[in-house]
């Protein structure tokens, strides 16, 4: 009886053991997919470019979305290196967990971003990878934010929602842009890119359907680079994750804002520094 008893006991710490075992196992099949790869010389004329995969995998074997980051001119060249400073794909590397991948290319130096190079490297990932054709998110600044109107104008079918920052584009996109959900942000004080290149496409938009798809902040006072805060803030993500090609939803309500509080210009290490010596040449 005891013999029994024990073989009982036995088996089912087996089997429970066993459980665990595959629980950890699917566990890690979720959670350790996470990398960063680097891609040069792939995709015949394309772009180089680096590509995060996300580290959660909600449903497993479900389409990922992608979003596509542009980055601007000062990363521009041949050192893939530069494109990590900043934007999604910086933001995923040190901080944040996207349930997407981020496929960001790099544009070579003196050069402005051409649409079918994009779409080229943009088909290659979508065939390699399971992601959700209907949820690719483009996103950019400076050159990038021209880069993203360029190629939302080119391939709006393509294309679930855009964020183009401190950028512009071709009024002649206006009818195509109208028709994907945009966010488009702007500094008055911009001294690189005047915040007028993107009014004009603001009003182009307006004229084709009244903006309906269109998310506009003219942030007053601000400079070039602080729009960039917005790749740092949940609002951002969230704002891109509410949309997709399947179903369309042309009048959805977008209840999301940022306040634009949150992009006062800081002061720079010159003017604190010039400060400290006026206040020692006081005393």
């Amino acid at each position: 009886m005891k013999v029994k008893i024990v073989q009982q006991i036995t088996t089912s710490c087996f089997i429970k053991y066993v459980l665990l075992f595959f629980v950890f196992l699917n566990f890690g099949n979720l959670y350790s997919q996470e990398s960063l790869i680097s891609v040069t010389n792939k995709v015949e004329g394309g772009y180089n470019f680096w590509l995060h995969s996300p580290g959660v995998i909600t449903e497993p074997g479900k389409p990922v979305p992608l979003i596509l980051f542009l980055h601007g001119r000062s990363l521009s060249g041949s050192n893939l290196e530069l494109v990590k400073r900043y934007g999604i794909l910086n933001e995923v590397i040190k901080r944040r967990k996207l349930p997407a991948y981020v496929l960001a290319p790099q544009c070579p130096k003196g050069q402005g971003w051409n649409p079918e190079k994009i779409l080229k490297v943009v088909n290659y990932i979508q065939k390699k990878y399971n992601t959700d054709t209907n949820r690719l998110y483009v996103a950019g600044m400076s050159l990038g934010g021209y880069g993203v109107l360029h190629f939302t104008g080119a391939f709006p079918e393509k294309v679930a929602a855009a964020a183009a920052f401190c950028g512009g584009g071709n009024v002649k996109d206006c009818p195509k842009l109208a028709t994907v959900p945009l966010w488009i942000v702007h500094g008055t004080a911009d001294r690189a890119v005047s915040y007028l290149e993107s009014q004009r496409i603001v009003d182009g938009i307006k004229k084709v359907n009244n903006g309906i798809n269109l998310k506009y902040d003219l942030l007053k006072g601000a400079g070039h680079g602080e729009p960039s805060r917005l790749f740092s803030m949940d609002e951002f993500y969230q704002w891109l994750f509410l949309h997709s090609k399947d179903p369309v939803h042309l009048t959805q309500k977008d209840t999301i804002s940022v306040d634009h509080k949150r992009f006062a210009p800081r002061a720079s290490k010159k003017r604190k520094s010039s400060k400290k010596k006026k206040s020692t040449k006081k005393k």
